[in-house]
């Protein structure tokens, strides 16, 4: 049994990056480290000028700074954010920094740049939240717990960059393992596989939805357990 992965669509607020990692031998000797009293500003526009996280190796690099600056330096940026009521935030995506826009503005920036959302189908969900919680996890894994064939959708997270091969399973045959790649931290704004919730942050929603039967007393296990 296939799923059809046109159905059930989800919007994201924006596309899964395609441009590559930045390199650190893209990044440009500054003619001199910042002044303390501009580093803060400086910050600000690096973190503006870029399309991607940057990592505070790649800012202390640009700005000619110690890292530990560039952690100060954040740290002073989100405060001022909050106080000034900024429709701006400062997250931690993946091993990087980013400014992005508060999430509850979401829509109306999504009508002012135009183009087509990030959409993912409800069983594209599903299976990227199986990968993500049991990698690295095989697709006769991933199609057990769904109960249904999941090689294509599986495929459409390859393509869209969202999942990566991570080798090969010591099983019989050595079938392929899948996890999750940069670009899903990214989409999701998570600063490691850390952030996803636990069971225990689940057990409520799940609590919530009688039709889903009593919540399993299981043992969770965290990614990379």
């Amino acid at each position: 049994m296939m799923d059809d992965d046109s159905e059930n669509v989800i919007d994201f607020p924006g596309p899964v990056a395609s441009a590559p990692e930045p390199s650190r031998d893209d990044i440009g000797e500054p003619e001199g480290p910042c002044p303390p009293e501009l580093l803060v500003l400086a910050l600000e526009a690096c973190l503006f000028a870029s399309a991607d996280p940057r990592t505070p190796v790649e800012l202390a690099m640009a700005l000619g700074v110690a890292t530990v600056d560039v952690f100060d330096a954040v740290e002073s940026l989100r405060e001022r954010y909050l106080r000034s009521g900024s429709a701006l935030r400062v997250v931690e995506v993946g091993d990087g920094y980013q400014i992005r826009t508060d999430a509850r503005l979401a829509r109306w920036v999504a009508a002012i740049r135009g183009g087509k959302p990030f959409r993912l189908s409800r069983p594209a969900l599903e299976t990227l939240s199986v990968i993500a919680f049991r990698q690295p996890v095989t697709k006769g894994a991933i199609d057990d717990i769904r109960g249904v064939d999941s090689g294509g959708i599986i495929r459409s997270l390859l393509e869209r960059g969202l999942v990566k091969m991570s080798g090969r399973s010591e099983e019989p045959g050595k079938p392929m393992l899948y996890g999750t790649t940069p670009a899903f931290l990214e989409v999701f704004g998570l600063r490691t596989l850390a952030d996803l919730p636990t069971l225990r942050d689940l057990r409520p929603l799940h609590a919530d939805d009688a039709g889903l039967g009593p919540v399993p007393v299981v043992p969770f296990r965290a990614p990379g357990d």
